[in-house]
């Protein structure tokens, strides 16, 4: 399967459990690998023969801009959620990281993998 990366979009949501968390937009990192085929659209040259990767960018910004999570596996399923439900991509990895989460370390972070068939039953 052929890949469309996006790496290191940053972004400001609520992201955390404590008190002190919930107060203020957080910094978050967010790596996603878009699997799709790209041989037509590599053949064509025509960008309605691919997946859209700027509207997958867009509608992952808009999403996470605007919301609040406990955990980064709840903000990482709802990213991939965006991406393969709303935008229509096929498979996806992301990672969200936070940076500074923990001490002496740049960031802590999570990476998971979705397909369309986790979220046929929704």
């Amino acid at each position: 399967m052929d890949r469309i990366e996006i790496r290191g979009l940053r972004l400001r949501c609520i992201i955390g459990f404590n008190p002190d968390e919930r107060r203020e937009k957080q910094d978050v990192i967010i790596d996603m690998t878009l699997f799709t085929d790209l041989r037509i659209g590599g053949e064509s040259d025509n960008p309605d023969d691919i997946l859209n990767y700027r509207t997958v960018n867009k509608a992952i910004i808009r999403h996470v801009e605007a919301s609040s999570y406990n955990t980064l596996e709840a903000l990482a399923a709802s990213i991939a959620r965006v991406a393969v439900v709303e935008c229509g991509a096929p498979h996806i990895q992301v990672t969200v990281q936070k940076p500074g989460a923990l001490r002496f370390t740049d960031s802590v972070g999570v990476t998971i993998e979705r397909t369309t068939a986790d979220f046929q039953a929704d």
